[in-house]
């Protein structure tokens, strides 16, 4: 089911990159009304001048002198100590900013805008074909509707989950917000297996493709967890127990994925941290 964006307002979108170009066409395919998207960007990528050149938004290089009821930072997060001053203008009373910019806070962010009713979300790379997972941090600023505009505005790339502390959002960032790049790493590295096993190279690649969205896609369908669909595809003494033998071993992809995560997440929280 489509968000109901019908009751967003003005909406002004800080950057149209990959993810913000993302999200402004699930915005747009889930409708929202025309002329309410203005997009601010001195040079936006090419999915964001289609948009523009078919006119289902406005585009300005420089601030605009309007006012908006939401606004969404999707611009680097080094960027973000020379962008937020400027941006304070196109605030009102009760206008609500969502961040999707890694490792800046809302506490850095009320202070460079002056604004209290901020959304701090950690989208991922899926939301480019609209099967995105987005985490969000709901500062204490952030009333009952403002927290249901995020939702929506945020839903239209996939779910939305909310979390209690803004420390959480860290730990976001090394489930699913870096999680793409380990699924992607998973295929690299079956394809490669295969390949040194002695298969055509680009054969690998295409079982190995195939085989990770398959997997994703049953596991997202189905009602049973993730551990009973890996069961449902052993059988006893049989190939795949063979090769779980291995990964499941003390050393083997549990504990490594326990690691790799920590290890973003402590990456995430320093990147979180005032510079001095």
């Amino acid at each position: 089911m489509s968000p109901d964006l019908s009751a967003i307002g003005r909406l002004l979108l800080v950057g149209g990159g990959n993810m913000g170009g993302a999200m402004a066409r699930g915005w747009l395919d889930a409708g929202l009304p025309q002329g309410a998207l203005h997009l601010l960007d001195p040079r936006p990528g090419p999915a964001m001048r289609d948009l523009v050149e078919a006119g289902r938004l406005t585009h300005s290089t420089g601030v605009p002198s309007a006012t908006f009821d939401v606004v969404l930072l999707a611009v680097k997060p080094q960027m973000m100590a020379e962008v937020l001053p400027g941006l304070r203008p196109v605030l009102k009373p009760g206008s609500l900013v969502i961040s999707v910019a890694a490792g800046t806070t809302t506490a850095t962010i009320a202070e460079g805008l002056g604004a209290a009713a901020i959304v701090r979300a950690m989208p991922n790379t899926p939301a480019l074909i609209g099967r995105g997972i987005t985490g969000c941090f709901a500062a204490p600023g952030v009333g009952e509707e403002a927290r249901r505009a995020a939702e929506a505005l945020l839903s239209a790339s996939g779910p939305v989950v909310w979390v209690a502390t803004e420390a959480e959002i860290d730990l976001v960032t090394a489930v699913s917000g870096s999680g793409p790049a380990y699924v992607f790493l998973l295929a690299e590295a079956l394809a490669a297996a295969g390949a040194e096993a002695g298969l055509d190279p680009d054969l690998a690649m295409t079982l190995a493709r195939h085989t990770v969205a398959g997997a994703g896609e049953l596991m997202l369908r189905s009602d049973e967890a993730p551990a009973q669909l890996r069961r449902n595809v052993t059988s006893p003494n049989g190939t795949t127990q063979a090769a779980l033998d291995v990964l499941m071993a003390e050393d083997g992809l549990a504990p490594l994925l326990r690691r790799a995560v920590a290890s973003a997440a402590r990456r995430a929280a320093e990147l979180s941290e005032p510079a001095k």
